[in-house]
């Protein structure tokens, strides 16, 4: 876990988790940004809501003083949010991997990754930047993630899987087996996914199925 304070930006839900997990691994939060104007000067955990995500006199320190993690849930945003740090900072947001989550040495994780309390990832899996694990949700040894996964708390992606770009994936899935979720797909939460799923198709059910 990187020990420079740390940047949030977004002080919705997902940053207040984000938060709770620097501050669970002994890492300052120097500030939060967020475009919501009714937030500003307010604090969060004794952490102020500084300005705008787009305030200069914030993102000048990001790289040099401060580090930044993205904690939005819009996926489309989010990934903006990296392009603008990799792009202007010459920097890639940090992972939040909080205290309570197993991953394994031998996983590769990439940048900007937030995994919550219980979260597993195992033995050779790959997660792909910014990507989100909900609580105790589970990638099993050999899975794949692509970029911008969201894997909902609980879910279980099993040993061999590949989930490509942008997939989400609801709360309580199960992912049977070593098959492919296709780019841009969206899984009903509580669903049993048993054969690959095509890009951008969404599935529900047991078995999963297209709607």
């Amino acid at each position: 876990m990187n020990t420079n304070p740390i940047i949030i930006f977004g002080a919705s839900g997902l940053g207040k988790a984000a938060l709770e997990i620097f501050q669970s691994n002994d890492v300052v939060v120097y500030a939060f940004l967020d475009d919501n104007e009714k937030l500003h000067n307010t604090e969060i955990n004794e952490v102020t809501v500084m300005g705008r995500t787009d305030d200069h006199g914030f993102l000048k320190l990001i790289g040099k003083k401060t580090d930044a993690f993205v904690a939005i849930d819009e996926r489309e945003v989010r990934r903006k949010y990296f392009e603008m740090l990799n792009e202007r900072r010459k920097v890639m947001p940090v992972n939040a991997i909080h205290s309570k989550a197993t991953i394994s040495s031998n996983a590769y994780f990439s940048y900007g990754i937030f995994a919550n309390s219980g979260a597993v990832v195992g033995s050779f899996a790959k997660v792909g930047q910014g990507c989100i694990l909900q609580s105790n949700a589970v990638v099993d040894y050999e899975a794949t993630l692509g970029e911008f996964v969201h894997v909902g708390s609980g879910s279980i992606v099993h040993a061999g899987a590949t989930v490509e770009d942008d997939v989400f994936i609801g709360a309580g899935v199960t992912i049977a087996g070593p098959l492919t979720v296709g780019k841009g797909a969206r899984i009903g939460a509580g669903s049993v996914v048993v054969e690959s799923v095509k890009a951008g198709e969404t599935v529900f059910g047991n078995p999963a199925k297209p709607i």
